[in-house]
């Protein structure tokens, strides 16, 4: 038993530093990539917190789903940012799976760089929309009376540059228009749509999608219509720079990116070898019926003509 375990760890240990190469070598050529879409994070933040300084708390608009769901409480409102939570920590420790896993679809620096082109275009347009119309916010913390409903006049500007995170982001007021929640949610499930290999956790996951959907407007952290702008307008997002964006490589020709081990070469070049003295260079386009006459080997298109010489016509 402490044989085995020993085995496999050496196994483990040898695929992680295989794929930490190859990872390595992927983020020096996109390294400018990732550092693109967190910066733009860090202007979505800066965004949000800006815009809460024009929020002016009033009455909650008429909202349907107000009207179905039954107010979860300030005492539960933690149910929706727990389940958020979740899905976000999976999809993130999924991506770096293929560091452990012998079967892998994806490699983890071309995913992210995926991911975040996602993110920063739906963010751009959120942006957009929220600084448009702002919406007296319905969370309880927005509402009239609450001295966390309007912000005071900043001191300097690094006291907007900081955005005071992390309470800054989770007590913020005004940016409805559509949920930044859903974007990541939906952005994440998305992706594991194309690339996840379950069925069943492919399904799980756009229940989960609607689940955090109804919960966010129970805990009156957005209006109906911030879910529902999300839905359509973060799905078209991803539809249409996932066609524009180049696919990821498949990782069926992984020896072109991973580091072979000295086995591997071994065993590469005996099948070569063995390939060239059976006469079969390895080309599909090569791969004809050979015919031996006379000791000499002939190809199937030609063994009419030896025998024609051979019979004196």
């Amino acid at each position: 038993m402490t044989l085995y375990i020993g085995r496999e760890a050496s196994k483990l240990w040898k695929r992680v530093c295989a794929e930490t190469t190859t990872e390595l070598n992927l983020l020096l050529e996109n390294w400018k990539y990732l550092l693109a879409g967190l910066i733009c994070q860090y202007i979505h933040g800066l965004a949000a917190r800006g815009v809460h300084y024009l929020h002016r708390p009033g009455p909650m608009l008429q909202d349907v789903g107000f009207y179905f769901l039954q107010e979860l409480g300030q005492d539960r409102a933690y149910i929706s940012e727990t389940l958020f939570s979740l899905i976000f920590l999976s999809f993130f420790l999924w991506t770096f799976h293929p560091f452990i896993f012998k079967s892998k679809k994806i490699y983890t620096v071309l995913i992210w760089c995926r991911v975040l082109a996602f993110l920063v275009a739906s963010q751009f347009l959120r942006i957009v929309t929220f600084y448009s119309t702002q919406l007296p916010g319905p969370n309880y913390h927005c509402r009239e009376g609450s001295k966390l409903a309007t912000l005071p006049r900043p001191g300097s500007v690094f006291e907007v540059l900081l955005i005071n995170f992390p309470r800054g982001i989770v007590y913020g007021c005004g940016d409805l228009i559509f949920s930044s929640h859903m974007i990541f949610t939906l952005v994440f499930v998305r992706t594991y749509e194309k690339y996840g290999t379950r069925r069943c956790i492919k399904q799980f996951a756009w229940l989960l999608a609607v689940i955090q959907s109804f919960l966010i407007v129970a805990s009156r952290k957005h209006y109906t219509v911030d879910v529902v702008v999300a839905w359509y307008t973060v799905n078209l997002v991803v539809f249409f720079i996932d066609k524009k964006l180049p696919e990821l490589p498949d990782r069926g020709a992984a020896s072109l990116l991973l580091p072979m081990t000295t086995k591997e070469k071994e065993s590469r070049t005996k099948e070569e070898n063995h390939k060239l003295m059976n006469g079969n260079s390895g080309d599909p386009a090569d791969r004809r019926q050979r015919t031996q006459i006379n000791g000499k080997t002939m190809e199937d298109g030609n063994t009419g003509h030896p025998d024609t010489a051979m019979n004196g016509v």
